[in-house]
């Protein structure tokens, strides 16, 4: 990777837009697949950028990058998707150093969530990371940095309630099926798209609403066969999907497309469905709710959900930020240590010459004559000393002549 001069918590910079000020028609525009993700990647280097991921969601697509300017992100991540630069900068929130370590703890602990608590995020930072690093643009530093916070998000699942009860977007459509639906263990359920979104809800459907009336269907077939026999469901082939949906009386739609899977000529004259959406872009017809005995409910309206659950997350709030406060300020020491190793490493090598006698009139100076090894071990004890001292005194190069006095002197006495 290049090397810049701008680095750490001070270069961080990240841009992003979420449900607090668009909604999922907006999202969509700015969603990024793994195609985009892997182009966008590629970009990266001629743009200036060695170290960056993408955290593409339902709720957000957020930019996190070491960079001397935020615009060289929001840039490079426009170029990839639907949506224009000029009207991401309208509607995007960014932050940089420490303001955006604090926004992404929190992102990753559910406060930042369109449901509150809402723990799938973690596993989405997860599989964004990966993805970056296995294509060299994770550094040590934003490895540290999501090392932390996943720490802190772990942390706060184990020690606070904030994820209790069950409340996810996954959840919020079996909950609305539950008090919508009367007899809705009698219906026939299709769900479209058997991935991570899909994959929860599935597992919900079965649990909550003790039904295996469920078939599914994914574009790789393959996926919605394991899932179907994992759960003792049917599957169906994509190419059946029109006859699947006219035999369904609720349709759940979780895929990925950049263009709707059901459209209205699938579901006119189909009679009565319930079709939820939980899809980013909308991967149903918007056009279809405007049909006869069609009920068509989107991400953004099952998010408006609101529980005891929810008001029970909302008062374990402060215990979450407190744990993330002190995530951070092991991530914040760990940053100011790793000033210290430029220092550390001039100082070793000084003293490895030292040893060696490159330095005109030292050997004389030296108390003792060691051999290589035991010169090592004393060098690397001096070292080990003078980091510590650095860490206790918050300082640098005040400790280089001391460490080479010490160096010098052990065995005098």
């Amino acid at each position: 990777m290049q090397t810049h001069n701008y680095s750490g918590t001070t270069g961080l910079r990240m841009a992003g837009i979420n449900y607090k000020k668009t909604d999922a028609t907006v999202r969509g525009q700015y969603a990024v697949s793994a195609e985009q993700y892997a182009s966008l990647l590629a970009k990266a280097p001629a743009a200036g950028i060695s170290e960056l991921f993408v955290l593409s969601t339902c709720n957000r697509t957020e930019i996190y990058g070491i960079v001397e300017d935020v615009s060289q992100l929001t840039s490079l991540l426009c170029s990839e998707t639907a949506g224009n630069l000029d009207t991401f900068s309208k509607l995007s929130y960014t932050k940089k150093g420490h303001a955006a370590v604090e926004h992404l703890f929190q992102v990753a602990a559910g406060l930042d969530s369109q449901i509150l608590g809402d723990y799938e995020i973690v596993g989405q930072i997860k599989q964004a990371v990966k993805f970056s690093k296995e294509r060299g643009f994770i550094g040590s530093f934003l490895d540290r940095l999501v090392n932390c916070v996943l720490q802190s998000s772990k942390g706060i699942k184990n020690q606070t309630a904030l994820s209790g009860g069950t409340v996810s977007v996954s959840f919020a459509a079996v909950q609305y099926i539950k008090q919508r639906v009367s007899q809705f263990a009698d219906k026939k359920i299709l769900l479209l798209g058997t991935g991570k979104i899909g994959r929860s809800t599935c597992k919900n459907l079965v649990d909550y609403l003790g039904t295996s009336r469920i078939t599914l269907i994914n574009r790789t077939a393959e996926k919605a066969d394991k899932l179907a026999m994992e759960l003792g469901l049917h599957s169906a082939p994509i190419e059946q999907l029109s006859a699947e949906i006219e035999q369904s009386d609720i349709i759940l739609v979780a895929t990925n497309a950049a263009q709707p899977s059901v459209l209205t000529t699938h579901l006119e004259n189909k009679g009565r469905k319930l079709i939820i959406d939980l899809s980013i872009p909308y991967n149903v017809d918007p056009a279809a709710k405007e049909l006869p005995n069609i009920e068509l409910v989107n991400v953004d309206e099952l998010s408006r959900l609101k529980d005891d659950t929810i008001k029970k997350r909302a008062a374990e709030v402060p215990k979450a930020k407190a744990i993330i406060a002190e995530h951070m300020q092991e991530f914040t020491d760990w940053n100011e240590h790793r000033k210290c190793v430029p220092v550390l490493i001039a100082v070793k090598s000084k003293l490895q010459e030292i040893h060696a006698g490159e330095m005109n009139g030292f050997h004389s100076l030296l108390p003792v004559r060691y051999s290589v090894t035991e010169s090592n071990d004393r060098i690397q004890k001096v070292i080990n000393m003078m980091a510590l001292k650095m860490r206790r005194h918050n300082s640098r190069g005040c400790q280089y002549i001391e460490a080479i006095n010490d160096f010098m002197n052990m065995g005098a006495n």
